[in-house]
């Protein structure tokens, strides 16, 4: 994997548990990754689903943090610490891989990205917000980085393709989504047989942007994500934590959230 001892975390605060496969196209910077996920690029229809008919997922049992900025510091003091080529070390991220950005924000680590995986490697850039992935569209298409395309998110579904991402990065993000269950379980076939979903967040609460490694943990769980890799990382605010796809993927009725009350785990 790459330099990421696997071992667990000594977690501070309350203890959580369970309550109750092809290659993407690319095609440079642009706003969306024509015929991307939706057909072969044959002209075929897309057959949509019935919103209704979608299967429901588990409310998540603790606060979500607003969206409130693109920018978690300054690249320039990120690099100081050397942030990005620490945490794609441990991540194991290599040249010729496929990787996902997803939150990608100003595109501090899809930039690094780019050049880790090279030409012959691919980088998916996607933010949720109309504003922040034009503003992403446009520094690639300036930084002239073929080999990384920006498309727009559900907030609920990252709508990737499946068997095709080595590695799916979320940075500073994961307190965000609205719907995690929901999220990882769509999130869970774009991964390759050994690809991992790598999580860069803060040990702190969700509310104060960042999320207990215990709930994380406990979460991806719900969902048969196996965590593989975890290590504290202060040059990145918190801890970078590894996980990748174990068993089958549950039916999401059969999914049990995750809850912390009174600073220990209840069902």
């Amino acid at each position: 994997m790459g330099g990421l001892s696997i071992r667990s975390p000594a977690q501070a605060g309350p203890r959580i548990r369970a309550v109750g496969n092809g290659t993407p196209a690319f095609a440079g910077a642009r706003l969306g990754i024509a015929c991307f996920a939706l057909t072969a690029c044959s002209g075929a229809p897309v057959t949509l689903v019935n919103k209704t008919d979608e299967p429901r997922f588990p409310a998540a049992e603790r606060p979500i943090a607003q969206i409130v900025s693109a920018r978690w510091s300054t690249e320039e003091a990120r690099d100081r610490l050397r942030e990005a080529d620490k945490v794609m070390d441990l991540a194991g991220i290599a040249p010729g891989m496929t990787v996902a950005d997803l939150g990608a924000g100003e595109g501090y680590y899809t930039i690094r990205l780019a050049s880790r995986v090279g030409p012959k490697g691919r980088v998916l850039a996607e933010d949720i917000v109309p504003e922040v992935r034009d503003a992403l569209a446009q520094r690639v298409t300036r930084e002239r980085l073929d080999n990384v395309s920006v498309r727009l998110g559900e907030a609920h579904d990252p709508e990737l393709p499946e068997n095709s991402f080595d590695r799916v990065l979320m940075v500073h993000m994961y307190h965000e989504i609205a719907e995690p269950y929901r999220f990882l379980w769509n999130l869970r076939p774009a991964l390759k047989a050994d690809g991992a979903v790598v999580v860069v967040d803060a040990n702190r609460s969700t509310q104060n942007h960042g999320t207990p490694p215990g709930l994380l943990e406990c979460e991806f769980a719900a969902v048969g994500y196996k965590r593989i890799g975890f290590r504290p990382m202060p040059s990145a605010g918190g801890y970078i934590a590894l996980f990748r796809p174990e068993g089958p993927r549950p039916v999401p009725e059969a999914i049990r959230p995750c809850r912390i009350a009174a600073g220990t785990a209840n069902p």
